[in-house]
């Protein structure tokens, strides 16, 4: 109970930073492109976490046997780069998008793998239980009132868009299956140096970054790379140590709550009843979700 408790706070405090990072990456987005951006924070967030990595590894002995090394070095690579493929075309996808498509409406959208992590979960053979149905439609009801705030017809960036939530949802199940073969922090550290990489061949491709353009930008940069990327995804994969995947993606879509309480706050802008509506129902579909009994082994 203890361990469940502290995860749940853990993936609370992570769509807290997600939700506020919003205000960064698009502070961030007026100076540099969506690849660049993605690029420096991605190898920023990477760079953090090697003290923290040094640290942990220095103040206790190690006493793993070689096999037990070489077992756990494996897992991480694994993890390491499939967590890093899976988060590279989620983020590419979503931040290239929200040049063409409204802030809102890519929100909704890309919270949408609130759907894809239970739905590919049950084409896995697992059991849902009703509370976890119920509080997905209720989330997804909550996300409709607080992100979709304009009309429009389809296009094809909102299908760009829905495969990046896919991509969002493999990912947090990635995470779900190395969570206890792997340290958080060490395949968190390679997953954004893969994402990283990656990124920097779509911005060499598609851009022409400047030293100058990314210093501009560099407290939303370090904002985005050490504490939305270093920190709030390390705390993601300790909190689904101890969290099903389907609760934590609910858990995690707070992100688009304090979102909007952040631009309130740090932005001095206004919450309708439509949203502070859309707020309640989503927190009640975490409660709800979180009300389910723990399963007896």
């Amino acid at each position: 109970m203890k361990n469940k408790i502290s995860a749940n706070i853990a993936l609370i405090l992570t769509a807290m930073i997600w939700g506020l990072s919003f205000v960064a990456q698009r502070e961030g987005m007026e100076h540099v492109g969506p690849f660049t951006f993605n690029t420096v924070r991605s190898i920023l967030g990477g760079f953090s976490l090697l003290p923290v990595i040094a640290w942990v590894k220095l103040s206790k002995p190690d006493k793993r046997t070689r096999r037990m090394k070489r077992y756990q070095h494996i897992n991480l690579a694994r993890a390491g780069i499939g967590c890093g493929l899976a988060l590279f075309i989620a983020m590419s996808i979503q931040q290239y998008c929200m040049q063409y498509v409204s802030a809102g409406k890519a929100g909704f959208i890309s919270a949408l793998y609130i759907v894809f992590v239970p739905l590919i979960a049950v084409l896995q053979g697992e059991r849902l239980n009703k509370s976890i149905v119920i509080s997905v439609i209720l989330a997804i009801i909550g996300l409709y009132l607080l992100c979709y705030k304009t009309g429009g017809n389809f296009n094809i960036y909102d299908l760009f868009l829905l495969c990046g939530a896919l991509f969002y949802g493999i990912h947090m199940l990635v995470v779900d299956f190395y969570a206890e073969k792997v340290n958080a922090a060490k395949v968190c550290c390679v997953q954004f140096f893969v994402l990283g990489i990656l990124s920097s061949f779509l911005m060499f491709l598609f851009e022409n970054p400047t030293i100058a353009s990314i210093i501009s930008c560099r407290v939303s940069i370090f904002y985005a790379g050490v504490l939305t990327c270093g920190i709030a995804y390390t705390l993601q994969i300790y909190g689904q140590k101890y969290t099903p995947p389907a609760i934590a993606s609910l858990i995690l879509c707070l992100e688009s709550v304090f979102a909007v309480i952040g631009g309130t706050l740090i932005l001095g802008e206004t919450m309708i009843p439509k949203e502070i509506l859309g707020c309640i129902v989503m927190i009640i579909a975490v409660i709800l979700a979180n009300l389910q009994p723990e399963k007896k082994h």
